[in-house]
């Protein structure tokens, strides 16, 4: 990108979201490219958090941008451009997560609560400037955390994804997915729950593994212990 384009989209930001939707309907590259830089990780969280599948979200995220620059010049500003464009990417992701399913019982983002009512007892299930091995730790705990938050139920993952990852109050999540306030406060208490249970699960699993001292550590420790003594003079027997 050059300089003068760089200009450009730095002198974006400041505008309102009415402004901004303006100025793409105008047909404003610029600002079309600083809108989907500023929502980009928003959109693709909540496409992902439908789908579960890395690739489909993007593709997902690639056709609510379409979506939402065609239909551009009819935003008036009555809710906030985020809150619009995540409306969009919903409505994509599980008219694609349909017609993968082939089948109707398909995420059920608008479900009533009873089938989610005995979920807290159904277990998920277990697997497994920094310096190199700290942010070894960090990327082997966010491929944790990613894949407990998979395993949470369709109508719950969502809800997560826009409280606690994308940090929306429990109204925006409302909006956005088109569910009560206090649905979206009972999913996000239930999904935090069942992330807790999961993690501390996996704790459990693996805390006999903790310091294990058999291997190579133990070997170590043998022959570092076997080398010093035959340094040592040989012990003369006493007595007769």
């Amino acid at each position: 990108m050059n300089s003068t384009a760089k200009k450009q989209i730095e002198a974006v930001p400041d505008l309102s979201d009415v402004e901004m939707a303006q100025r793409i309907s105008g047909g404003d590259r610029d600002a079309l490219r600083q809108l989907m830089k500023r929502y980009n990780q928003t959109l693709y969280r909540t496409a992902r958090s439908i789908l579960k599948d890395d690739a489909e979200a993007e593709d997902a995220v690639q056709e609510a941008y379409i979506q939402a620059y065609r239909a551009m010049d009819r935003f008036r500003g009555d809710a906030k451009l985020s809150t619009w464009l995540v409306r969009i990417v919903v409505n994509e992701s599980i008219g694609r997560a349909r017609k993968r399913a082939r089948r109707a019982e398909v995420i059920q983002l608008n479900g009533s609560m009873e089938q989610y009512e005995d979920i807290a007892e159904a277990p998920m299930s277990e697997t497994s400037s920094e310096q190199p091995e700290h942010a070894m730790v960090r990327a082997e705990m966010r491929h944790l955390l990613e894949g407990k938050i998979d395993q949470l139920p369709d109508g719950f993952r969502t809800v997560f994804v826009l409280r606690a990852l994308e940090e929306m109050t429990v109204d925006e999540a409302a909006v956005c997915l088109g569910i009560p306030p206090a649905t979206v406060r009972t999913r996000y208490f239930r999904a935090k729950g069942l992330l807790r249970e999961a993690l501390a699960r996996e704790i459990d699993f693996t805390l006999g593994d903790a310091f294990a001292f058999a291997g190579e550590r133990c070997d170590r420790i043998v022959a570092g212990v076997l080398a010093r003594l035959e340094e040592l003079p040989l012990r003369s027997d006493s007595g007769g």
